[in-house]
């Protein structure tokens, strides 16, 4: 089209045409990415039909640790010897917290003595006696950055890659690549701290713009697994059959005329995934099948331990079941209880660690003997750090940070036995290697499997992915 026919068409042509062309371009895009092959497997009726991975996988499930508040990377794995020297003392170090910007300040040197362990001589504090003796199993990332050093934002950011709520989490896009192995059970767990769940609360498990079939499934370490599962007084198996086929075919005929409306499939599946659960989800949280070897082992004997190792022993049992992504919370959003340790630095981190400590070390142990680590990632970590210096005038404790802070990974397709970058001699940033959440999210897609870059959903026009339109490169270090 010359310039001169192409000025002389009219508002409505032109519209007409350039809509076309956006048109075209929305169908290349679904036809040549693995959201449309997802969404013609929802239209198949199962939504969370297993999948083949993109390439041959290191790991079936993930069991993500997650130490809500921020554990200290100072006072846990990342050790830095010169800092006892330094407590109390003024120091030049730009950090960015809660407190905002600052430039300078008091120097809290670490409160617990590090020793070293394994082959590895990997250097352990005193926090962590029992997963020191694993140290050989785990790839140590002392390294991470984040963009946010405020809870919300980067509780959101660690678990969807987003700093802002409404994108699917890292669980959901396992579960959309993926699809559920065990089809009696949901594809993604998530089990909470006694005394609450996180900031934002279900934020940190949506399956945001994706189906609902893909968000987390609460499930309680007491009692009922699940909520409301259980079939109502008076009503037999058979009844129960009757009313579901009956408001399948009342949903279907709603669903037909509306071309395939995600949300409606999501809402039949969850019917008849919740009449499968009634059996298979109190079977697979029943400890008494455990050995008390078994229960030992994880700490379950104690009551300090008993809560952390019951859920550490659930989510064994879960992956022995084939569900692909768990994810356990130690901290609820109260203060105390979660580790943001503002105040009272040995009390906050003494109480955590205590109740975390054994069941960790028991699970991974466990996996093991059991020939399930080789398959299984284990993930650790908060949605940051802590600073080198003291938030306040008086006392130990420290602000957030998310200049530099450590996590860790375990199991399968990870290398054991290796520390990946550093920070300064303070702990303060990375400065060797530094890894950003989303690294950490390529990392676990990649050996679940999946390529970050491949994996996305069209939405809002834009083909979006865990990982942003920028990717990221997997944490190639850390890799077996």
């Amino acid at each position: 089209m010359s310039t001169q026919n192409f000025c002389r068409r009219t508002r409505r042509e032109f519209l007409w045409e350039a809509g076309a062309g956006f048109t075209g371009l929305a169908l290349t895009s679904l036809l040549s990415n693995d959201n449309f092959f997802a969404q013609e497997t929802a239209r198949s009726g199962n939504p969370l039909a297993e999948r083949a991975p993109h390439f041959p996988a290191k790991a079936k499930s993930v069991i993500f640790l997650f130490m809500y508040g921020g554990p200290s990377q100072v006072d846990t794995f990342d050790y830095k010897p010169s800092m006892y020297a330094l407590d109390g003392r003024t120091v030049n170090v730009r950090t960015f917290g809660r407190g905002g910007h600052r430039n300078q300040g008091r120097v809290v040197g670490p409160k617990w003595r590090f020793k070293q362990y394994g082959q590895c001589g990997k250097w352990v504090s005193d926090l962590f006696p029992n997963l020191a003796t694993c140290v050989d199993d785990i790839a140590f990332l002392h390294s991470m950055i984040a963009d946010s050093p405020i809870h919300g934002s980067a509780m959101l950011q660690m678990n969807t890659g987003k700093i802002l709520s409404g994108s699917p989490c890292l669980g959901s896009w396992v579960n959309y690549g993926l699809g559920t192995v065990n089809q009696n059970l949901p594809g993604f767990c998530v089990m909470l701290d006694p005394t609450g769940g996180p900031i934002s609360g279900a934020k940190n498990w949506t399956s945001g713009y994706m189906p609902a079939s893909y968000q987390g499934t609460i499930l309680r370490g007491v009692g009922q697994p699940i909520l409301d599962l259980q079939r109502p007084a008076g009503t037999t198996d058979a009844m129960q059959r009757r009313m579901l086929d009956t408001l399948g075919e009342f949903n279907r005929e709603h669903e037909a005329p509306r071309a395939h409306n995600s949300n409606l499939q999501a809402r039949i599946a969850s019917y008849e995934l919740a009449y499968r659960m009634q059996s298979n989800a109190v079977e697979a949280v029943d400890l008494a099948r455990e050995t008390e070897e078994t229960k030992r082992l994880y700490g379950y004997d104690n009551p300090t331990t008993q809560d952390f190792a019951r859920k550490c022993i659930l989510a064994r049992r879960l992956v022995e079941r084939g569900v692909r992504f768990i994810q356990i919370y130690s901290g609820g959003n109260h203060n105390d209880e979660n580790w943001d340790a503002h105040g009272d630095m040995v009390f906050n981190h003494n109480r955590h660690a205590g109740r975390t400590d054994k069941p960790i070390a028991g699970l991974i142990k466990d996996l093991k003997r059991r020939g399930l680590l080789d398959e299984t990632l284990i993930v650790w970590g908060g949605e940051f750090g802590r600073q080198p210096t003291a938030e306040y005038a008086v006392g130990t404790g420290r602000d957030h940070n998310a200049y530099g802070f450590t996590m860790w990974m375990a199991g399968g397709g990870v290398k054991g036995g290796v520390s990946v970058g550093a920070t300064d001699e303070l702990g303060a940033q990375a400065v060797e290697h530094p890894y950003h959440v989303k690294n950490l999210h390529s990392t676990i897609l990649t050996l679940m499997g999946l390529d970050p870059d491949r994996l996305t959903y069209f939405y809002g026009g834009l083909n979006q992915s865990l990982v942003g339109v920028e990717g990221a490169e997997p944490i190639h270090q850390a890799m077996a």
